[in-house]
């Protein structure tokens, strides 16, 4: 089975794995627009994180990791409970990892509009002062983001969105 991984899990998968490989999901975008009351924020002052949302035009680069059949059932448990927060886990199909390869079928983590959680799609300066204001168990919402954008860099993976989101977090932080 292979999970796949758009945000934390791309540097922080916290389970065990065969393998892992740069994946791309199409047809998907990285959307910021989920809300982090257990993780990177509070209830009272959610964190934001990225989801994916359905999007013909787009792909969205992430790392998909093969996780043995024995493990299985306790890998997805323990994914069931860290992506609680509106996530639903959802099966989809990655573009294939090298040229001539099938797509590989594989399961995610979407949180769907109108979840719980779901803050919807703002501004980049209400994101970046939300963003900076919020920390939860889990660290500061400024440094999810940062840690995005780097694991997608050392990926060779641009995300324009996410880069200048962490850019100009880093850039507040500065001044």
């Amino acid at each position: 089975m292979w999970i796949f991984g758009y945000g934390s899990l791309i540097w922080r998968p916290d389970f065990e794995f065969e393998e892992a490989q740069i994946a791309c999901l199409e047809g998907w975008d990285r959307v910021f627009s989920q809300g982090s009351p257990d993780h990177r924020g509070t209830p009272e002052a959610p964190g934001r994180v990225v989801t994916l949302r359905p999007n013909t035009e787009a792909a969205c680069w992430g790392r998909a990791y093969r996780i043995s059949a024995e493990s299985t059932a306790q890998t997805l448990s323990r994914l069931d409970h860290r992506e609680q927060g509106g996530y639903e886990r959802v099966a989809i199909a990655l573009r294939s990892f090298k040229e001539g390869e099938a797509p590989r079928e594989a399961v995610t983590y979407v949180a769907p509009p109108g979840n719980p959680h779901d803050l919807g799609l703002a501004s980049l300066e209400s994101m970046v002062v939300q963003i900076a204001n919020a920390h939860g168990p889990s660290g500061s919402n400024r440094e999810y983001i940062v840690r995005l954008r780097d694991a997608l860099e050392s990926m060779g993976v641009a995300d324009p969105c996410v880069t200048r989101i962490a850019d100009a977090l880093v850039e507040r932080a500065a001044s």
